[in-house]
């Protein structure tokens, strides 16, 4: 995909052929059908091929949502979901059966590793996870190994993984290469390019974009897709016309957005690492990130997270109370929309939970759309009151 020609792509990408600018939202449960050899012919082609005949099985509104990600994604076919983690959920009851095994990367989003924990293990399927920066990480595969599992850059600490390396390893074995790119949001890092079988997104996030919606999806290789297919089916999954519209809607402004996000977040990054009180700052584009260079060779841009480890001779709970004299950032879970947030990181759900020493205080900011010197000037409040 042209770099140049993405603005001109987001613009157009799911639209109607003719007639209205914006991708109309259908309403319905039930399909008509002109006579029942129409409606022998589309249940005979619906596995297979993807036509309208009911409406879980979706409409012309989530239909230029899929096509509109997978043209993104740079695979064969998307299935949408209600959520991030059921996107994640299904792919891995898409391609795992009792007695098989995945290997999951280090850091992944907390509930997928929870997925793992509660569920699947209820399924008879095995899992375990890898450090892939460990150039002795394959030693970790298993005869039952059916998939690995890779978020990149990874949750909270944003580590960057050689998908292309590790693809090598895997396709040989036949083993699938799924990746969480929530953080890359089909734009700005594209790991079916790098390799992977499988791509997963949460379109909560930078798709959507405004905090006003929830939806994940999945796109995969055509040697793999009907597997997928077939546990969106199987498992009812399906999303309303109107969120698949204010996706599409937000899809519109992606290219825009991300820049904001980024060159914005880069500069406070910058601003942060230069702070007494922060011992570590972790963001990718930054030049002094141990991630940068990966991250030049395969990512085409960055976003708004950030995330600092605080000097670990400040007190928590001090800077906690600190942390409430915030005005333009607010307190909340998920990022990707337009606003400015905060969060503490469990070190738990870090490469740090075995750790001999423990880090500083960790708190995840997500940089919003509002002005980056009104967002420096806030978190000054905050670090002046850490220096009394």
């Amino acid at each position: 995909m042209a770099e140049d020609a993405l603005a001109t792509l987001l613009a157009r990408l799911g639209r109607p052929s003719h007639g209205w600018a914006n991708t109309p939202i259908v309403k319905g449960s039930t399909y008509l059908f002109e006579d029942l050899a129409q409606w022998r012919a589309a249940r005979e082609q619906r596995d297979a091929q993807r036509v309208l005949s009911y409406g879980a099985r979706g409409n012309e509104t989530v239909f230029a949502l899929e096509d509109a990600i997978t043209a993104l994604e740079g695979g064969y076919r998307s299935k949408l979901f209600p959520t991030g983690l059921a996107a994640i959920a299904a792919a891995f009851l898409a391609y795992l059966k009792a007695g098989d095994h995945v290997l999951i990367s280090q850091g992944v989003y907390q509930p997928a590793r929870q997925l793992c924990e509660s569920q699947l293990s209820n399924y008879g399927m095995r899992f375990s996870f890898f450090d892939p920066r460990d150039p002795e990480w394959r030693k970790a595969l298993m005869p039952e190994t059916r998939m690995v599992y890779v978020e990149s850059p990874s949750s909270l600490l944003y580590d960057m993984f050689d998908l292309p390396a590790i693809a090598e390893v895997c396709r040989p074995r036949g083993i699938l290469l799924c990746a969480d790119n929530t953080w890359g949001s089909s734009l700005i890092y594209r790991p079916l390019e790098l390799g992977c079988d499988v791509s997963v997104m949460a379109a909560t996030k930078y798709l959507g974009g405004h905090s006003d919606v929830m939806m994940g999806s999945v796109t995969a290789r055509q040697a793999c897709f009907a597997e997928l297919e077939k546990a969106s089916v199987n498992l009812g999954q399906t999303v309303s016309a109107e969120d698949a519209f204010l996706v599409l809607r937000g899809m519109r402004t992606l290219d825009l957005r991300l820049r904001r996000h980024a060159d914005s977040a880069l500069e406070i990054a910058a601003w942060l690492a230069s702070q007494p009180a922060i011992r570590t700052v972790f963001h990718p584009a930054l030049e002094s990130d141990p991630n940068h260079s990966l991250w030049r060779r395969d990512a085409h841009g960055s976003n708004g997270l950030v995330t600092v480890e605080f000097d670990p001779g400040l007190d928590h709970g001090r800077i906690e109370q600190a942390i409430g004299a915030l005005r333009l950032f607010g307190i909340g879970a998920s990022w990707g929309g337009y606003e400015s947030l905060v969060l503490p990181v469990d070190v738990r759900r870090t490469r740090y939970r075995d750790a001999a020493v423990p880090p500083g205080y960790l708190l995840r900011l997500h940089i919003g759309l509002e002005d980056p010197q009104d967002l420096k000037n806030d978190l000054s409040k905050l670090l002046g009151a850490l220096a009394h």
